[in-house]
């Protein structure tokens, strides 16, 4: 390792999005290299909307790896972290920053110990892919720093063993996870089907019920449907689209009919009457322009459905969704060169 000093930091920064999955993959047939029993795919969303962004810091002057998500120190002893941890060191190559004049060859990266900070713009383990976006983040800006020659593929099976469908958010537009049949799982990838700009019109609902933590995890509920379910041997050949959480993803092939199915949606499910329209819908707020909604007073005065019948009361679920988020299919991960956008600070690789 070659500096005028050992105080060095050496940081990278990237954004990643999460995912919803199309037709799922729901169960393990190995639950430590998280190996599927079907193919899944999935649609990326725009990260402008919903992302994880990650830093990470090497320096000779950290004593062991540490990692805030959210601002908060957590362990990074489990089992998911040091397997994507490991996958990455053991590919790591030689680093060269001439500005600062660090040298780190491939062989140090065993003995360098780094910093982890990550933040998600939505509510994490609530249902809506937090784990995917974050382990993604976390294996693509790690093989960044390190100078892993890997292709996205490649970095996916690595993503895939910390969470399942992370290894999806490493490409944007439509992604397929294949489930391979190697027992070592390194066919087990993610590969893209097409770019976010194939169909640029689609428009992606999500209806947020629950901000809060999901009662029961992914993982415990594949675990439990793997060991009880009779019917999930016809399920994974089938396929479908439930998922673990309780917030409902709605697509509409165009505006046009994304702005009429809001309308629907805040008929029956209209915000608190204490409740800012603005705070309500998140993400791409224009469509409430295209709805014809400015404000409150527009959604109280919106009539009902064209299909109800005449006659018939419709009743209002008013403050059953918490919000509502209005995106699009979205690009993969990228490297954010702004150093302003950093999470940890670079002259201490500690928490800004």
């Amino acid at each position: 390792m070659a500096s005028e000093s050992q105080n060095w930091v050496l940081m990278v920064t990237a954004r990643a999005p999460t995912n919803i999955a199309v037709i799922k993959y729901w169960g393990k047939r190995d639950e430590k290299l998280i190996l599927p029993v079907n193919d899944s795919i999935s649609v990326t969303l725009d990260p402008d909307h919903l992302c994880t962004t990650t830093t990470v810091a090497v320096s000779p002057s950290f004593d062991q790896d540490r990692m805030w998500l959210n601002g908060k120190e957590i362990s990074l002893s489990g089992g998911r972290f040091q397997s994507c941890l490991r996958e990455i060191r053991s590919r790591a190559g030689d680093v060269e920053d001439k500005e600062k004049g660090i040298k780190i060859s491939k062989e140090d990266w065993g003995k360098l110990h780094v910093h982890i900070a990550s933040y998600n713009n939505f509510p994490t383990a609530a249902g809506l892919a937090s784990s995917a976006a974050g382990f993604a983040c976390f294996v693509f800006s790690l093989a960044k720093l390190m100078n892993v020659n890997e292709n996205q593929s490649k970095l996916s099976a690595i993503a895939r063993q910390g969470s399942g469908s992370a290894c999806r958010s490493l490409f944007g537009g439509f992604v397929k996870w294949i489930m391979g049949k190697d027992e070592n799982g390194c066919d087990s990838l993610a590969v893209q089907l097409t770019d976010e700009k194939h169909w640029d019109d689609l428009v992606i609902l999500v209806a947020v019920v629950s901000s809060r933590q999901k009662e029961t995890s992914s993982t415990t509920g594949m675990r439990e449907s793997i060991e009880t379910s009779l019917l999930l041997q016809h399920r994974a050949k089938v396929a479908y689209t439930f998922d673990a959480g309780p917030n409902a993803v709605l697509i509409a092939r165009n505006r046009k009919v994304a702005s009429l199915l809001l309308q629907r949606l805040l008929f029956y499910f209209p915000p608190n009457s204490d409740a800012d329209l603005n705070s309500y819908i998140h993400g791409d707020k224009s469509i409430l322009r295209d709805a014809g909604l400015e404000g409150l007073k527009d959604v109280e005065a919106l009539p009902p459905p064209p299909e109800i019948k005449d006659n018939v009361p419709s009743q209002k679920y008013r403050g059953d969704v918490s919000y509502f988020i209005c995106t699009r299919p979205g690009r993969g991960p990228v490297y954010l060169s702004d150093e302003s956008q950093a999470l940890l600070n670079p002259e201490t690789g500690l928490p800004k």
